[in-house]
């Protein structure tokens, strides 16, 4: 029987290639043993889901209890209704019970607590259920995040209410899995848009998340394809696979899916990094709803107050540390093994300034493509005098429509060199916390040009010297002798930007010919 790489829900054995799906799960068997209530929470598309199904089949297999995974989301629907959003809880907990549980240990029916005032229904029905059950129950409730505000802590509450009833009145181990730990739900109440503590859900024992996938995962996933199928990959397109996503496991199993799929069809073709390379562009090109779900991320405040100065190489100032967390939680960034918050995987390093710059490209006026000759050729100095006449005439109005003020001019820029490489091209990103700068290198064809990005700001000295001695490092990394330093002078009373837009040639300590943009 064929099987697929899966990137939507959770996965199935008989029609997916996975790993073992409770093989990243912390010891929650032991925890279940303990009586302990306790949350998991990690981004989508992790394997969550699929891991707490399959857990609790094998608690209900093993004789010891009845275990079942239901979900909260559908209570989502009625955000200021306690009443209604128990109702339709309660209805999809119920089914779940009856379809993942043989018919001895099915939930009780939902007519047993028909006439509990709203706001205690969900308690009601588990202690029900617990004294039902001819066996302890242990109850894991998916996408509890969904809900909010005084829904979500009607549920908490009615859970803390019954934890003292454990294991005959209340379920005797109870997970809340989300994207969040429970201190970021997100509640209106005492002034603040978070729970901030474990309270109401204070008896939580501890709170885990799920890893990613390891190189060594990564290469018995996809020799599970080749075993099936005979196809091989290069050996080095397993090393790039992990060191492109570092194990997140939906671009681990999205860029499989491409290379199996779309590009490389023909099971006797062995795939080659070429062809990893064009997945990834592929997937960062299509903007699928995994990563589509990252631009709802770089909306929030929290999340800006670290992106935007990651993106233009500025240090983080006066950051909460549940802040940091937050983004660690959510899988945007990581703390990297030499120290220090970087973007989580060199995917999303691409794909996070490409969407903040998706309106500034959106916004660009038709450009025709005067930096390529008859044959199809990059021509450098057409590209500056391109860009320059560009910068004049637009970079000031489109400066209002990039999403992130102090990376504006960035985007702008980057939104005119998607322009350039959608003809045929590369452009990638390098930045980090308190380089700076930000690099780009556009590729096309035969050309490589490297690019330095630098902002002069109020109080500052102007970083033409440092801006050369940065960009001789990164031209020598790319075995290039010439390239451009862009300067955004944001200090303030300055002209327009057509007016103080101007060009200048330097040379670096190693005699690397750039040529300098102030504008």
């Amino acid at each position: 029987m064929p099987k697929w790489f899966n990137t939507a829900g959770p996965c199935k054995a008989d029609i997916h290639y996975m790993l073992s799906p409770t093989a990243r799960l912390p010891n929650i068997k032991q925890l279940v043993a303990q009586q302990s209530y306790f949350v998991i929470h990690a981004p989508r598309q992790v394997g969550k889901t699929t891991a707490m199904i399959a857990l609790a089949e094998e608690l209900t297999a093993s004789g010891e209890y009845v275990a079942v995974m239901v979900s909260a989301e559908v209570g989502a629907a009625f955000p200021t209704d306690l009443g209604q959003a128990e109702g339709a809880i309660l209805d999809a907990w119920h089914q779940s019970g009856t379809f993942y549980l043989p018919d001895a240990l099915h939930p009780p029916q939902l007519s047993t607590v028909n006439t509990v005032n709203p706001g205690r229904r969900l308690g009601a029905f588990l202690n029900c259920w617990s004294n039902s059950s001819p066996r302890p129950l242990v109850v894991f409730i998916d996408e509890i995040d969904a809900l909010q505000d005084d829904v979500l802590m009607g549920v908490l509450r009615q859970l803390r209410d019954g934890y003292p009833k454990r294991p005959q009145g209340f379920p005797q181990s109870l997970g809340l899995i989300g994207l969040r730990d429970v201190r970021d739900y997100k509640v209106a109440s005492g002034g603040s848009r978070r729970l901030g503590t474990a309270s109401p859900f204070n008896i939580k024992v501890k709170s885990y998340t799920l890893r990613n996938f390891t190189a060594e995962e990564i290469m018995q996933l996809y020799a599970q394809h080749t075993d099936l199928t005979g196809q091989k990959f290069v050996p080095d397109v397993l090393t790039e696979v992990f060191d492109l996503t570092q194990g997140q496991p939906w671009l681990v199993n999205a860029l499989a899916k491409e290379l199996t799929e779309e590009l490389v069809t023909d099971v006797t073709q062995t795939i080659t990094l070429k062809d990893l390379h064009q997945a990834k562009e592929n997937l960062i090109q299509r903007n699928d709803t995994h990563l589509d779900s990252l631009a709802e991320r770089l909306k929030e405040d929290r999340t800006r107050a670290i992106i935007e100065p990651m993106l233009s190489g500025q240090a983080l100032s006066n950051i909460p540390p549940e802040d940091i967390q937050f983004i660690l939680d959510l899988g945007l960034c990581r703390i990297d093994e030499r120290g220090g918050l970087v973007i989580a995987n060199p995917i999303y390093r691409e794909v996070l300034p490409r969407m903040l710059a998706f309106v500034p490209r959106a916004a660009l006026p038709l450009i025709a493509p005067t930096w390529l000759n008859e044959t199809g050729e990059l021509i450098p100095v057409a590209l500056l005098d391109a860009f320059l006449k560009f910068w004049r005439q637009h970079g000031q109005p489109l400066l209002k429509s990039a999403p992130y003020h102090e990376i504006a001019p960035h985007l702008v820029l980057m939104a005119f060199l998607h322009r350039v490489v959608n003809g045929g091209g590369t452009l990638e990103r390098e930045y980090a916390i308190g380089t700076d700068r930000m690099d780009l290198c556009l590729q096309y064809g035969a050309v490589t040009l490297g690019i330095e990005l630098k902002v002069w700001r109020e109080g500052r000295p102007d970083p033409l010297t440092a801006g050369l001695d940065q960009l001789d490092g990164y031209l020598a990394g790319l075995g290039q002798d010439w390239g451009w330093l862009v300067i955004f002078d944001r200090r303030p009373g300055l002209p327009d930007i057509a007016e103080r837009t101007s060009t200048e040639t330097a040379q670096t300590p190693s005699d690397r010919h750039i040529t300098v943009i102030r504008g």
